[in-house]
């Protein structure tokens, strides 16, 4: 049995699941509060003190945790939290030897050959599918990538904070937007717009620099709710027309990365489009704005046309590829 982790800055996952090949089945699988907790080993306690785990006689044989944040010599400050991770203080808790930490987009490219077709949505449809690269970016609450190396024979995962590179405008309204962002945070990121958060940002600087009216009723619902979560359906509902341009820019910036992606990586195989906030905005997806801005490029705009662009819809890719991670290396131990 293997114990793996999804841990993200508002929630953890953590789940005892086995693995067979690239099937990944749950025993047990429990959802906690990220900032109620002082650090990982707190969660993992509590966890592994529960009645439905200790009831299990199955010994634990490897455990793998994907994190929201860089892993440099198996420790991890994480992004969107005050916690330290470490693996030899995780090893001494579990006692266990194989213990690892790898990054949330890592984890979640692992996981990807778990997934079924049916768990995959095809944005580009007319895109010819082809041995080589992959990537995965993934916007939630900050912004993942990573890259899948292809060896001749199969992928391999290779994690990246590409989400934090510079944010790069391509029109006079995007230009406006970084003076915004860098007037405000000081350093532009493509994690700065392309979030949970990002996207409260690119509200923001349309609503301050008068692109749009804000009514009461939103300015109120913006001050007791999520943020991102009230603008999105807004603008799905059609209910305000500053929250619709809100969308509409996130989509098309989200697009014009992740085609920059398949640039860097050339990504002949596919980008995958993971994170929460993709499946709640698919139709917005699907429009059009996100795969034009995906195909322009230039002199290699014919080029992108032909890479296929899949959503992951299944929101427990990375803990799936966290566990089939664990289970290969303790394969390789073997």
């Amino acid at each position: 049995m293997i114990l793996a982790g999804d841990i993200g800055g508002t929630k953890t996952i953590l789940a005892l699941v086995i693995c067979e090949q690239e099937r990944v089945s749950t025993v047990v699988e429990q959802i906690f509060k990220s900032k109620e907790y002082r650090g990982l080993e707190n969660i993992i306690q509590e966890f592994l003190s529960s009645d439905s785990v200790k009831s299990l006689t199955a010994p634990i044989r490897g455990a793998c945790f994907g994190v929201a944040g860089p892993v440099v010599d198996e420790i991890s400050i994480t992004s969107n939290l005050p916690w330290v991770i470490a693996v030899p203080k995780l090893r001494t808790l579990l006692n266990i030897e194989t213990v690892t930490l790898i990054n949330d987009l890592e984890a979640t490219a692992y996981g990807i050959p778990t997934l079924s077709a049916s768990e995959l949505f095809d944005l580009n449809e007319a895109a010819t599918s082809r041995t080589g690269n992959a990537a995965l970016i993934a916007a939630g609450t900050g912004l993942g990538e990573a890259m899948l190396y292809w060896d001749g024979h199969s992928h391999h995962p290779i994690a990246s904070e590409g989400g934090h590179g510079d944010f790069a405008p391509r029109d006079e309204l995007e230009i406006e937007l970084l003076k915004y962002l860098l007037k405000h945070f000081g350093h532009a990121s493509y994690e700065r717009v392309l979030s949970g958060p990002g996207l409260f940002n690119i509200y923001s600087f349309l609503r301050d620099s008068g692109y749009g009216d804000e009514p009461t009723w939103l300015k109120d619902a913006l001050k007791t709710q999520d943020a991102a979560a009230t603008i999105t359906l807004a603008a799905q509902e059609r209910k305000n027309e500053l929250c619709v341009k809100t969308l509409d820019l996130f989509t098309s910036l989200y697009g014009a990365e992740a085609g920059n992606l398949a640039l860097k990586f050339m990504a002949l195989n596919g980008v995958y489009v993971g994170g929460g906030i993709a499946p709640k905005i698919l139709d917005e997806l699907r429009d059009g704005a996100f795969l034009k801005a995906f195909h322009e490029k230039g002199r290699l705009s014919d080029v992108m046309k032909t890479i296929p662009v899949r959503v992951i819809m299944n929101p427990k890719a990375a803990l799936f590829g966290a566990a089939r991670y664990a289970h290969l290396l303790v394969n390789e131990q073997k």
